[in-house]
């Protein structure tokens, strides 16, 4: 089960034309370079926390941390490959780019609908 994310969606209030990571920061309460990790990740399906730290030139334990996140989010799926000489490693998956946008959508129509309720339920009365 997915995480509910802690969004920033105030900040996006403040800025006219937003880019698309800050977006996916502010909607999913992610960091930047959690946003990052993601983005590759939707570049290089199936990469492990060594691949990821060399694309990203982060080290290990950052990206590691990044990946958590992402995956309590819902926003990467994680994958064990057994290796040839014993043990396994984990692979890392971005969810598709079109159900991350829909996961943003609906998490702003949620936010909207909230929203729209607290102005419907205003009675501008002194309680």
């Amino acid at each position: 089960m997915a995480e509910t994310p802690q969004h920033r969606l105030g900040e996006l209030m403040e800025q006219s034309n937003p880019a698309f990571e800050e977006v996916l920061s502010c909607v999913f309460g992610i960091e930047g370079h959690e946003t990052r990790t993601y983005l590759v990740l939707c570049d290089q399906p199936g990469s492990t926390i060594e691949e990821l730290a060399s694309s990203l030139e982060r080290d290990r334990s950052t990206v590691n941390r990044s990946l958590s996140t992402l995956h309590d989010r819902g926003l990467v799926r994680r994958n064990r490959r057994l290796l040839d000489g014993g043990g396994y490693v984990y692979q890392y998956t971005a969810i598709a780019l079109p159900e991350a946008k829909e996961m943003l959508h609906e998490a702003l129509d949620a936010w909207t609908a909230t929203v729209h309720d607290v102005i419907d339920e205003f009675d501008g009365g002194d309680d």
